[in-house]
Order: structure tokens, then sequence, then C-alpha cells
């Protein structure tokens, strides 16, 4: 008995004469993400992905788990591969779904016929399926509201496939589809659900991170860099650019007043981020602000922050309270990572009574009264970079 891999996705089937190449990105990303685990055959029809892994010691239990984290994917389920032939979707059903079945009390029976041509309608299968199942597993009855365990039967061109319960996938669009964009990522719980939920509208992410040695550790980066592994399942590889800021923190310091000291810092972080966003073709810039979760996120802040900006600037939190943020961290397992306690650059500084309301007028005097152009441009050259992959 063969078993495959069905793949439905949700969204993408509502596209028009680009659909095609929404489908393309998916399977690239599929590929890409099973790529390690062995060789599959991949094949499409009818709004669904067929993976059949190429010899029976295939790991499909962990491909299904990788899979689980691919945008574009609305849910998909392990199925076993029938002939079209009732007999011998009686056959496989009976062994392929034993174990759930003996252990169920309810269930029920759906049928898909995509072929029109198959000699049995819908419900004539579910009805002829369900009393060869009742007659075999004595402990089960009908529910069709609540069953514990719902058998499926799909008819297609070439094949019948048999399967339980479809797996919830990560819905979406395909990483790759909605163009480019650079997150700010710190090491704090927000950013990195603000990058998840723009890699989930299709958004292939970079991410910018700024550093101040000696004011933050050697930990403090290897946090956020802990933090973009965790992040590639589900948005594709990640270039990471680490920004050496201290100069610049310390040039705002010295030279600015203390109630303006995160409003200008958020403005010189946004000037370098598009430097190095114009040199990697991004297109717009992603932050994990929430308004009025600090005095830097008031909307007169974001206001006075935006003015520098040159590209749009993409805020998917901003209307989220943090128990809601909290939860995604969590579902996307970055939350332990980012509430361990190693400050980055943000805490460097920080004014005793920063200015909640700011006038732009006034930021950008006290941000005018020193010339951070030459120490703007030295931080985008000693930029580093670093790759973080997908296990291939």
């Amino acid at each position: 008995m063969q078993e495959i891999i069905l793949v439905k996705y949700g969204e993408m089937a509502l596209k028009g004469l680009n659909k095609r190449t929404f489908e393309d990105i998916l399977v690239k990303n599929i590929k890409r993400r099973i790529k390690s685990l062995g060789k599959t055959e991949i094949t499409r029809a009818q709004s669904t992905i067929c993976i059949t892994p190429a010899d029976k010691f295939y790991d499909t239990e962990e491909a299904v788990d990788r899979l689980k984290k691919v945008f574009g994917i609305a849910a998909l389920c392990r199925a076993a591969v029938c002939e079209k032939d009732f007999e011998d979707i009686k056959r496989v059903s009976l062994e392929y779904l034993e174990d759930a079945l003996s252990c169920a009390s309810t269930f029920k029976v759906t049928a898909k016929r995509a072929d029109k041509s198959f000699p049995m309608k819908s419900p004539e299968i579910c009805r002829e399926l369900g009393g060869v199942l009742l007659s075999r597993f004595h402990n089960l009855s009908v529910d069709v509201n609540n069953p514990e365990v719902t058998v499926t039967v799909e008819i297609r061109d070439t094949k019948a496939y048999v399967h339980g319960e479809n797996i919830k996938g990560a819905g979406g669009l395909p990483v790759g589809t909605s163009g480019h964009a650079m997150l700010l990522l710190s090491g704090g719980i927000d950013s990195p659900v603000a990058g998840y939920m723009l890699a989930k509208r299709g958004v292939h992410i970079s991410a910018i991170h700024y550093v101040s040695p000696p004011y933050t550790s050697e930990r403090a980066r290897l946090k956020v860099e802990q933090l973009c592994e965790k992040l590639t399942p589900y948005c594709g590889s990640i270039a990471f650019f680490c920004v050496p800021f201290t100069e610049i923190q310390e040039a705002i310091k010295n030279n600015c007043p203390e109630e303006f000291f995160t409003i200008i810092m958020r403005r010189l972080m946004m000037e370098i981020a598009q430097r190095i966003s114009d040199r990697e073709k991004c297109m717009a810039l992603i932050t994990g602000e929430s308004v009025g979760q600090v005095a830097s996120q008031t909307m007169n802040a974001i206001a006075c922050t935006d003015a520098v900006c040159r590209m749009p600037v993409f805020r998917p939190l901003i209307g989220m309270d943090k128990t809601e943020i909290v939860e995604i961290a969590r579902k996307i397992d970055t939350f332990d990572t980012s509430v361990l306690p190693y400050e980055d650059c943000c805490t460097v500084f920080t004014p005793r009574h920063p200015k909640v309301r700011p006038l732009l007028a006034d930021v950008e005097a006290a941000q005018n009264s020193f010339d951070f152009s030459e120490l703007v441009e030295k931080a985008v050259n000693e930029t580093e970079l670093k790759i973080f992959n997908l296990d291939l």
C-alpha cells in the first residue's frame, strides 16, 4: 500500500490569470522544505498538490510536520492510494484506517468525486463504505455532526485516495509572491511575530539588528540570531544584517536632549535600514510596533519616526494587545527565546522621562544639533551579513 501526502491550498484557489505563478512558487518552497528527507515526485491538479515518496522508508511524519509551517498550504493529510475501483477502495480503507477506527466510537464518511465518470456518486460511496466499516468495526456508530474520525474518499483523474482528518496548514500566501521587505528585528517578543505575519502574506523577509557593544553583550546578538533560526521554517532563508550602533547612540547621548533619545534613535535606525534595503532591493520595512505600548509607539512618536521614511513601513501588530502577540509568539516558538534576559540596544541610554507626544519640528531640531551623516554611513559600511538557511 502506497502512502502519499495531499496538500490543499485555500486562498490561492481564488487567484485569476496569475494563479500558476503562485502555484509554481508554492511547489518550489515545498521542494526546498522537504528536500533533505529524500526523493519525492510532486504533481498538482485541481488545487491539490500530491507528494509521492520515492521509497517506503520515507519519513512521512517529519515531512508533514515541516509542511505545516509552509505558507500557502491551507490543509494537508497523509493518504493511501487506491485504484479507481470500489472493491480496492474498501480494501485500502479497512487496512489503512484500522488503527484510527479501532480506537474511535463515532465516524462518518465523506466523498469527493472529481472524476464524474466514476460509476458511483458521492452519496452512494459514503453509504456503501460506511456500511462496510460498520460491519467490520463494531465499536463504531455514525455521527455526521461531530465524529471522532472522518473517513474521506477522493476520486481523481488517475487514482483514488483514502485518508482520515485533514491537518490544518499555515494558510496565507507562499513566501516570495508578495515582494521583499526588511524586518527590524529586536530581541523582544513583538518583532519576530511581525515578521511571521508579513511572511504569511507572501513577503520574503530579511532582518536587520542593531548592536551596541560594550553596552549590549554577545549573548544578546546570539539571542536574535536564534530568533532568525526559529523563523526560517515559516519565512524561508533569512539574510540577517547586524549593524554596529554604539557610536551613534553615544553621539545621541552627548548631543541631543534626553527626552528625544528614543525617537532620534528610531529615526536613525530607519535611515540605516532604508539604505541597506535599497541595496538589497527590499520594497518596505517591517516593525513590531503596537500603538501605545511604549513611549516611542504613541501616534505622535510613530509620526515623527515615519517622517524620515522613504518607503512603506508595515506594522502588522499595530492594533494588537500584548496577550494576542504573546499567543502567536508561543505558537511559532519564539516566546521563550524572546524573554531571555539579554537586553538589546533599545534599552541603552533610555530617557527617564521620554516625550510621549513629541512634535516633529522639535524632534528635527534636536536631531539636527549634530551631523549624524558620517556615523550613519560608517554603520552601513560596517554592517555584517549572515544567512540563515532552511535545513536543506
